[in-house]
């Protein structure tokens, strides 16, 4: 295994055609590279000429130590951490590719020392990590719930909900309001509805709206934002949308918006998934991530959409002399 820093001009073409999120392609790394503490490190596990594993880092040197983190915090960015392009089927050519990639980043970046913070949050198609466990690093489980859209029409999909959603979609589409995608100016509206729920509840929003501007238009066409306006064009509430190749991400919005007595948020995600399956911007989507299944409350109201869950593995540093530094950057995350 060769491992070589990668610049970012570079980073698109060593991407596979599938396997990763919105947050690995280059123009959003750039931004996160802008916007976020630290230096971007993009490191690239080479066989031979053909990268086999890819992984963007974070790098912060501090007078306590260093943190190294994928993905940074505070960002919103659920999820990052390593891809890996094995060119065999055979399990154990992909376990040894798997164990070799991340034994090469752990002592290319010396991620043991009791010096180091290291967390990575990895995406969904990460699922073996297995050898940070075997380096002593801690590994803790989360979820996510995704829905496959591929290979069926919206109705069927819609037959699979839970009767009291479909109750909900059914009821908004009886009304006059209107679901639109919008540019910056919906997206900057969803922001200021997001924020201000925060202010309501007493919390912070970690992101400026100059970073959420920022990511929105170096996307581009992965970018979409679904609007909910009354007749006369008020806002009622809206959704910022991510698209890798795969599937299209929930990532901001959602705020609970009503019209004549009725909510109308189940019906903005309807909206998103119908266009999923019509009208993607990208091909080969195939499915709607929801994007978290570790709140109960939210669990509650996600799980009605008939999705699938999915796991994602959270790599940090272990041991007690780490936990007061995991908590300053919990807090920094939130």
């Amino acid at each position: 295994m060769r491992l070589e820093h990668l610049p970012l001009s570079e980073w698109d073409a060593a991407l596979p055609r599938s396997g990763f999120e919105p947050f690995h392609t280059a123009d959003a790394l750039g931004v996160l590279d802008e916007h976020a503490s630290g230096e971007l490190r993009l490191f690239a596990g080479y066989n031979g000429q053909n990268p086999v594993g890819l992984l963007p880092l974070f790098v912060q040197q501090r007078s306590v130590g260093t943190v190294v983190t994928s993905p940074p915090p505070s960002l919103g960015v659920p999820r990052l951490g390593p891809i890996l392009m094995p060119a065999s089927p055979k399990r154990s050519k992909q376990e040894r590719l798997n164990r070799r990639f991340a034994a090469a980043v752990v002592d290319e970046l010396g991620l043991e020392s009791s010096r180091t913070l290291f967390r990575i949050v990895g995406n969904t198609a990460y699922t073996d990590p297995r050898p940070y466990r075997w380096r002593e690093f801690e590994i803790t489980t989360s979820f996510t719930y995704r829905l496959d859209v591929s290979d069926s029409t919206s109705e069927q999909l819609l037959s699979n909900c839970s009767k009291s959603l479909r109750r909900e979609i059914n009821s908004v589409r009886d009304l006059d309001v209107t679901v639109e995608t919008e540019g910056v100016e919906g997206a900057q509206a969803v922001y200021e509805q997001t924020k201000a729920r925060y202010d309501q509840q007493g919390d912070r929003l970690s992101m400026s709206w100059e970073y959420v501007r920022d990511l929105f238009k170096a996307l581009d066409e992965r970018a979409r934002n679904y609007v909910v306006r009354t007749p006369t064009g008020e806002f009622l509430s809206g959704i910022t949308v991510l698209y890798s190749n795969d599937a299209a991400y929930f990532w901001q919005g959602g705020a609970r918006g009503e019209y004549n007595g009725t909510t109308v948020n189940s019906y903005l995600h309807w909206k998103i998934i119908e266009d999923i399956i019509e009208k993607p911007p990208v091909e080969t989507v195939g499915a709607y991530d929801l994007v978290g299944a570790n709140t109960d409350r939210f669990c509650k109201y996600k799980s009605k959409f008939g999705a699938s869950l999915q796991p994602y593995y959270t790599i940090e540093s272990s041991g007690p002399q780490m936990q007061l530094a995991k908590r300053a950057y919990q807090r920094l995350s939130g």
